[in-house]
């Protein structure tokens, strides 16, 4: 599913990843754990093609990602890669609704569709009663179910998500780590986590340890 051989990465005179690799099956749930400055968030955006390595090779459904032209990998990562971060990310003039269909709209999607697609996953994440509040209205938890959704409009083959409990209070981070659980099940979605957050890494299916830019 997801294949990374010998990625180097070096900001400056920083050498961030050193030779790293991995190999990630369809259906795991994974969490990337290490102290800061492990170049977990530097890995995680290098898979998901949001930066490039300064050498290796990344594959994902077999293929050579960073081989595609420019074009082509905006539309390869914008069809099979779903992203969650800390904060969100979500744009403030639009609405829940909104700011979940944009994906699917960069892929082209028609309005009805789109729509009917993001209320589905809103009511699947039980805010669609939510659906036309803006951001500054919605709490934590809910904006973070809505860039759930917003990951999950394209039905990516891959979720990649960064520190995504990190903003939240215990009772939302027990039903975030919940909720990904249920995606695998329902989706059968591969999900590669960066956290900090021991509970999350411990029912992970797999947890792959970093320290200064390797896999120990």
């Amino acid at each position: 599913m997801i294949k990374a051989v010998n990625i180097n990465k070096s900001f400056g005179d920083l050498k961030v990843l050193k030779n790293v690799g991995l190999e990630i099956s369809k259906g795991e749930i994974v969490s990337i754990v290490g102290p800061s400055g492990a170049g977990k968030t530097t890995l995680l955006q290098i898979i998901g093609t949001l930066d490039k390595p300064d050498s290796g090779l990344v594959k994902i459904n077999e293929t050579p990602v960073f081989d595609l032209p420019e074009n082509a990998l905006a539309k390869f990562r914008n069809q099979h890669i779903g992203f969650v971060f800390q904060f969100h990310q979500l744009l403030p003039e639009f609405s829940a609704l909104e700011n979940v269909m944009i994906p699917a709209f960069i892929a082209k999607t028609g309005k009805k569709e789109a729509e009917t697609r993001a209320m589905e996953l809103l009511s699947f994440l039980k805010i669609a009663e939510r659906a036309q509040h803006k951001p500054n209205e919605l709490s934590g938890g809910e904006k973070q179910r809505v860039a759930v959704a917003r990951a999950l409009i394209n039905k990516p083959d891959v979720i990649l998500a960064d520190e995504p409990s990190g903003s939240l209070d215990s009772k939302n981070k027990e039903e975030l780590h919940r909720l990904f659980f249920e995606l695998r099940d329902k989706f059968n979605q591969t999900l590669v986590i960066v956290t900090h957050d021991k509970e999350l890494a411990s029912i992970s299916d797999r947890v792959i340890r970093m320290q200064d830019g390797i896999i120990i």
